[in-house]
């Protein structure tokens, strides 16, 4: 399923071509599973479920553990991401808040959104992300640059 969503969603994400089987196995195999035993991995990625279905996933990444602050990383259902965006932001933001800065004492969260998806900004901003920097003309799509956009949280 992750693989298909990325796959469907590619357009505002950090991926330059469709992953392949193998690219997802060698993804798990080489980058996820050695996670696990990582005392401070660089990544911490979760199953967000609705039930006992999985309908996403995300965590943090690029965790710089010097400075505590880390990306955030959301990537939920195609058919979700159309119809019910809001909500599943919301819900992982608050999840996500806890994991951060109650369990690794995090100072800094923040999102680097290809600038694709506007409705994500007021969701952020609703949730005490505030706008710190745009990064004119970062990313490219489809021989088309795109601003990338940072929001960031502290902790309170």
């Amino acid at each position: 399923m992750i693989m298909k969503w990325r796959n469907e969603q590619i357009y505002h994400l950090r991926q330059n071509k469709p992953l392949s089987l193998k690219d997802q196995n060698n993804y798990f195999n080489n980058i996820v599973e050695p996670l696990f035993s990582n005392l401070m991995p660089n990544q911490i990625l979760f199953s967000y479920l609705k039930g006992t279905d999985c309908i996403g996933y995300g965590g943090l990444v690029h965790i710089n553990w010097i400075d505590k602050n880390a990306e955030i990383s959301f990537i939920i259902s195609t058919v979700l991401e159309q119809n019910e965006f809001q909500k599943h932001w919301k819900i992982f933001l608050s999840l996500i808040y806890e994991v951060a800065f109650i369990e690794m004492k995090l100072n800094k969260i923040f999102t680097y959104a290809i600038d694709v998806r506007p409705k994500l900004y007021p969701i952020l901003e609703s949730n005490g992300f505030v706008k710190e920097a745009v990064l004119k003309k970062h990313s490219i799509i489809n021989n088309e640059y795109f601003d990338v956009v940072i929001h960031s949280r502290w902790s309170d």
